[in-house]
């Protein structure tokens, strides 16, 4: 009862509430008349004024918190202020010359909301980055080129981003949370692990950098003009899920991600060099490689696989020629051929052009599979069906089992996990008594 607490006193009505801490440079919050307390009572209402207080405490203003409630975001406010910014543009143009208008524009070309000159949005890492960007400029690199880094930068974080903060919170969050203990558990969690995560960025960059260069080719005409060329021939490989916009009115949006997940997964299993996946999206894999043989053979392996981990079937469609690589992409006819290819494309096949075949005429077994009017195209494209040759059959069976398998394991796992979590609580003292959190869990496991 709040009525028992010493740290709870009743207002005229009866209602028990906390006394409000008084910040020496914000003005008191009444936290009843803002808003900020509607639809609360018993521990959930002592929670909300506990985290109110801390909140009110580090400076947040009245109508941040009423936006947060507003948004049902309040928990993250202080997890917001661990990662939040200390500078204004204008302070970092004094601290590192870069000029605000510049900083800002990076900032948007990074895929971040637009801000003025004055709000603090920026933090120490911020600093060093304008000073690397001085640096870039001064040997030489244009802001052309510059942007179009920021941009391919911006893109590749804000899915990394949302990748780990949904993990995180997977992690974190505990049954029966409050709002106060899941915002004090985040931002100390925050606080310890995004520092960490440094280092392992550092590492992949430079990792995924050698392998460019490795990749790379610089001809002789290129050091003689000066200029390196873009437009190169390629082969291109898109495989989608059939189905897949339908299967979206029919099963549930948790069902539909792990699908397209499990995709993601079979098709970075299935790739070997010189084949490279340039991207997943959604229900759909692109791929490209020097060498047509050696991507139609991961295509193939990739139908092996989708059909082993029990996915809607796959389809996947193969064209050879010019491509210009933009923004680690891939543009022009080769890209939209194959595209167009795989839209022709039956369940379970892998369908490619006559110059695909015939850079492997011997490597598959090949069926003919008509003329295909594509859009774009003037005249009937033939196509043609690759299968493994007899041979090959075993070989690539295995491997699609190993590559099925992983994501097998997996779910396994994770369901070994619920099933241990649901006897555990089933033979649980029924004190109320908070269970450790996940990662504890996670680590009691591994080291048993």
């Amino acid at each position: 009862m709040l009525a028992d607490r010493p740290d709870y006193v009743a207002d005229a009505g009866d209602h028990w509430t906390r006394p409000r801490p008084v910040c020496a440079t914000m003005p008191a919050v009444d936290y009843k008349s803002a808003g900020l307390l509607e639809g609360l009572e018993g521990d959930d209402l002592a929670a909300r004024e506990r985290l109110l207080d801390r909140l009110v405490e580090e400076g947040f203003s009245e109508p941040e918190l009423q936006a947060a409630v507003q948004e049902d975001r309040l928990a993250l406010l202080l997890v917001e202020r661990v990662l939040g910014g200390r500078y204004t543009a204008e302070q970092l143009e004094q601290r590192t010359g870069l000029q605000a208008a510049q900083m800002l524009r990076i900032r948007r070309l990074l895929g971040l909301p637009e801000a003025s000159p004055d709000d603090l949005v920026f933090g120490e890492e911020e600093v060093d980055a304008a000073q690397s960007t001085r640096l870039f400029l001064d040997v030489g690199l244009g802001e052309a080129s510059i942007a179009e880094i920021t941009r391919v930068l911006g893109e590749g974080m804000a899915r990394l981003a949302a990748t780990t903060a949904a993990a995180f919170v997977d992690a974190f969050l505990e049954p029966g949370d409050s709002e106060d203990e899941v915002a004090q558990r985040f931002a100390s969690v925050a606080e310890e692990l995004i520092p960490a995560i440094d280092p392992v960025l550092i590492a992949a960059y430079k990792q995924h950098l050698a392998e460019a260069v490795r990749r790379g080719i610089l001809s002789r005409a290129e050091r003689e003009s000066g200029e390196a060329g873009r437009a190169q021939e390629i082969t291109v490989c898109f495989v989608d899920m059939v189905g897949f916009t339908r299967l979206g009115a029919q099963i549930e949006p948790e069902e539909l991600g792990g699908l397209a997940s499990k995709l993601a997964e079979l098709a970075h299993e299935v790739t070997e060099p010189p084949v490279r996946l340039v991207k997943t999206i959604g229900d759909a894999a692109m791929f490209v490689s020097p060498e047509p043989g050696a991507l139609v053979a991961v295509a193939l392996s990739l139908m092996e696989a989708g059909e082993a981990a029990d996915l809607p079937a796959l389809r996947a469609g193969v064209a050879s020629g010019a491509a210009l690589q933009r923004a680690g992409d891939y543009y022009g006819h080769a890209v939209n051929l194959a595209s167009r290819v795989t839209g022709e494309a039956r369940p379970g096949a892998v369908l490619c052009t006559q110059e695909v075949r015939d850079a492997a005429p011997d490597r598959f077994d090949w069926s003919f599979a008509r003329r295909h009017k594509l859009k774009g195209m003037s005249d009937a494209v033939p196509l043609y069906r690759a299968r493994r040759r007899e041979g090959a059959a075993d070989a690539s069976e295995a491997a699609a089992s190993m590559a099925a398998a992983s994501v097998a394991a997996a779910s396994v796992a994770a369901a070994s996990v619920a099933a241990a979590s649901t006897a555990g609580d089933a033979a649980a003292d029924e004190k109320p008594k908070k269970s450790r959190s996940k990662a504890d869990r996670r680590r009691t496991r591994a080291a048993s």
